[in-house]
């Protein structure tokens, strides 16, 4: 059965460097306010929205707010009574709500939605945000005995790695040396004005303190506050969207293709799973060959670039690692290469990616779907790639629990 195209229409997001809580702001005004300046940009009239969908993983826990559908009715009169969901899988949150909309619009219950991911994440102390984001893993049963979970679960990976394949921490900085840099290119960049020198990506305590294991700060996405909405249609709604416009209908990007993959919650019950494979997660490997597939596309010779879940510089090096390009445990040959950097094979989070950019939870599979569409519609400013055609992006959650990836070009 050949899917129905998912169109996009565009979107927006908010700049990831502000602190809503410190300027007396509440997830309800990132919500409204993010809705709005999508709308703007798109130059879409409230009432033209269909259905909503929110991404939020732990919005109750930071906010006290778990009910965030809701708040539509509260932007415009519009929207009183628009049919709105929210949907949770921890990081991948906003891919889920990408995947929701996409199957209403399918199905033909409606022909536009409005898809929003957002956290307030940066109102409390590291600690307690640390026991907020436990639940990502099995709370009770793994890494129960530090306070920060996901740099000990990552700390974990590089372990894996090293015993399956090895890994040079060294490539691994670079990863985050990279995306920092883009960072600065991006206007809505939590990192955008942050200073390092030759000692920041280095084992220096004092200009790289280290967080867990070999885990150091530079090797990390941090706590984020931000939203990023994004507007989908039909085909034969964004044809309409393009009529009344005067906008050229070909050079709206669709999603021609998309992956979605569960593993199992315990990262030891993965890596049980990977005992007699090359691969150290073959899910991944899997749900590149799911979305390619999708895609009509053998390889990634027509895609342009990636948008990847870098929370920590070894996600990063593990996604490139399942992409095919390498054999299994050789991703260090595409960094040394300088295949993953502006300009090469396959430029690899241009926007900064989350440890430069930032990683509000529900916000990241949202703001990668909006920078996907920048790209192809030449509208990513400084941090454009050149003739971009088809853009993948590739998001998860937990310890690659639920992973989700989209193909954009038009």
């Amino acid at each position: 059965m050949t899917a129905k195209k998912i169109y996009i229409l565009g979107g927006d997001q908010t700049d990831f460097s502000r602190n809503w809580g410190r300027e007396n702001l509440s997830i309800f005004d990132l919500f409204s306010s993010t809705v709005q300046k999508g709308l703007q940009s798109c130059e879409l009239d409230p009432e033209e929205i269909a259905v909503g969908h929110v991404g939020n993983f732990v919005g109750d826990l930071f906010t006290g707010q778990a009910m965030l559908g809701g708040f539509f009715g509260h932007i415009d009169p519009a929207l009183t009574y628009l049919p709105a969901s929210r949907h949770e899988a921890a990081c991948a949150s906003g891919s889920m709500a990408i995947m929701a909309a996409m199957a209403d619009l399918e199905s033909g219950r409606y022909d536009l939605a409005c898809v929003i991911g957002l956290e307030m994440m940066r109102n409390v102390s590291g600690k307690q945000a640390g026991e907020y984001l436990r639940p990502a893993a099995w709370a009770d049963k793994e890494w129960q005995d530090t306070p920060f979970v996901w740099p000990c679960a990552f700390d974990q990976l590089i372990d894996i790695y090293q015993q399956k394949h090895g890994v040079d921490m060294a490539h691994l900085r670079a990863i985050s040396e990279k995306n920092l840099s883009q960072a600065k290119l991006n206007p809505n960049a939590q990192g955008r004005n942050w200073e390092f020198n030759d000692k920041s990506f280095s084992n220096d305590n004092d200009a790289n303190p280290q967080v867990s294991g070999q885990i150091r700060r530079q090797d990390c996405g941090q706590i984020t506050d931000g939203a990023a909405v994004v507007f989908l249609a039909t085909e034969e709604r964004a044809k309409q969207y393009a009529n009344d416009r005067d906008i050229n209908f070909s050079e709206i990007p669709y999603i021609k293709g998309w992956g979605h993959i569960n593993a199992p919650m315990l990262m030891q019950e993965k890596i049980k799973l990977s005992e007699h494979s090359n691969d150290v997660f073959p899910h991944v490997r899997e749900l590149f060959k799911q979305t390619l597939n999708r895609a009509g596309m053998d390889n990634f010779d027509a895609i342009s670039g990636l948008e990847v879940h870098d929370c920590f510089n070894i996600t990063e090096y593990m996604i490139l690692d399942h992409t095919g390009l390498y054999d299994p445990g050789k991703a260090w040959q595409g960094i040394e290469a300088g295949d993953t950097v502006s300009g090469g094979r396959l430029p690899i989070n241009m926007s900064g990616g989350l440890i430069g950019q930032g990683h509000p939870v529900g916000a990241t599979g949202v703001r990668m779907l909006l920078d996907a569409f920048k790209q192809v519609t030449n509208k990513a400013g400084d941090y454009q790639i050149d003739n971009a055609q088809n853009m993948m992006t590739f998001n998860l959650g937990g310890s690659t629990t639920t992973c989700a990836s989209f193909i954009v070009g038009s």
